[in-house]
């Protein structure tokens, strides 16, 4: 427990209706002279609290409880009066370090919750506990080295509740999460990082996906900052144009859409991971000219460009990859338009595309 001379155990019972070791602790005359070092002025007790209540380590498979009065301090310089923080105690105020030591021992390996159940607390003081650490554990870090961010939403919960995460891609570490997927976000983050040694200026390159409000907040932001385009959200932007393909076709006509129907995750899927009943379905598709077939073509071989490794053979491919998406879509008609799109998105980021193989 590390109590020192300033601190000393005078009871100990075990109450057996609850099955709990009770450990009485108060302070001894040694306090003071150390209160005093530490305040820089000499403090005397001024009184005591009501008991208070920590949870510690097992003894004997029993649980253990930490009782103590704590007592109050007052300032000789300014008479100020505070209540002396024990050694015991650990971040969250209700339990003992070394309890915490052991609890965040097991939720770094387990669920919150299912640590919680082992030790016999809810999870809500599971979750206060853990909070206050990482506050903490936040506060005490440097962005001074940060360079190269990533930042990507997610959805905290069902609805629109989104949350952007910010990370540092050379450390691999998350730096900072705030709600929201605006261009707002990009300036709370930048006041993180003046808050932690960092600079927005020091931030040389960027990985966002293509989102306008990213690269505003980007550009107004982070002005020295290259953007990176991650390639799975190119991929992605894609993957979503061929799914919209698959829905205008099914709905032009009732063939199409028997030829479609339940066919949405077999698009998702790279060729190689197919079923047989899904490579026959494609046979039929193909005998029967289906658009949603050309889309998922073109989407292959999108793909088949980031396995290239020089940056001029990959512009020249995305260039010829574009022209042949808008040279089908004149041909076969609004059907193709969502590609089309696509392909115009890519064309209007190409030069932050094409970092994924300068700086990626």
């Amino acid at each position: 427990m590390g109590l020192g001379k300033s601190w000393r155990v005078v009871e100990s019972r075990f109450e057996a209706e609850s099955s709990t070791f009770f450990l009485k602790v108060e302070e001894t005359p040694e306090l003071w002279p150390e209160e005093s070092a530490r305040a820089g002025t000499p403090v005397t007790c001024h009184d005591h609290v009501e008991p208070m209540q920590w949870r510690h380590l097992n003894v004997f498979n029993k649980e253990c409880v930490i009782v103590c009065a704590l007592p109050r301090g007052r300032r000789g310089d300014d008479s100020k009066v505070y209540r002396v923080t024990p050694p015991w105690e650990g971040r969250s105020k209700h339990f003992t370090q070394e309890f915490e030591a052991f609890a965040l021992t097991l939720m770094r390996e387990m669920p919150v919750k299912r640590a919680g159940q082992i030790l016999g607390e809810s999870d809500t003081r599971m979750w206060r506990m853990l909070f206050a650490h990482v506050k903490a554990a936040h506060a005490r870090l440097s962005f001074d080295n940060v360079v190269w961010v990533g930042a990507d939403e997610m959805n905290r919960r069902k609805g629109h509740n989104y949350l952007t995460v910010f990370a540092d891609l050379l450390a691999k570490r998350v730096l900072f999460a705030t709600p929201g997927k605006d261009a707002s976000v990009w300036e709370a983050f930048a006041g993180e990082l003046l808050r932690h040694n960092g600079h927005p200026k020091a931030i040389q390159y960027v990985a966002i996906d293509m989102s306008p409000a990213y690269i505003k907040g980007v550009s107004d932001n982070l002005g020295n900052a290259q953007v990176v385009y991650d390639k799975f959200h190119v991929i992605q932007n894609v993957v979503e144009a061929c799914d919209r393909v698959r829905k205008v076709e099914s709905r032009s006509n009732a063939g199409k859409r028997d030829l479609l129907e339940r066919t949405r995750w077999m698009w998702l899927k790279n060729r190689v991971n197919w079923t047989e009943k899904e490579a026959q379905k494609w046979e039929a598709m193909a005998l029967e000219r289906c658009v949603t077939g050309m889309a998922y073509e073109m989407r292959l071989v999108l793909q088949g460009i980031y396995e290239r490794k020089d940056v001029a053979e990959a512009r020249k491919l995305f260039g010829n990859w574009c022209a042949w998406v808008h040279a089908m879509r004149d041909q076969t008609g609004e059907m193709l338009e969502p590609m089309a799109r696509a392909a115009r998105m890519i064309e209007g980021h190409l030069e932050g595309i094409l970092a994924h193989w300068t700086q990626g």
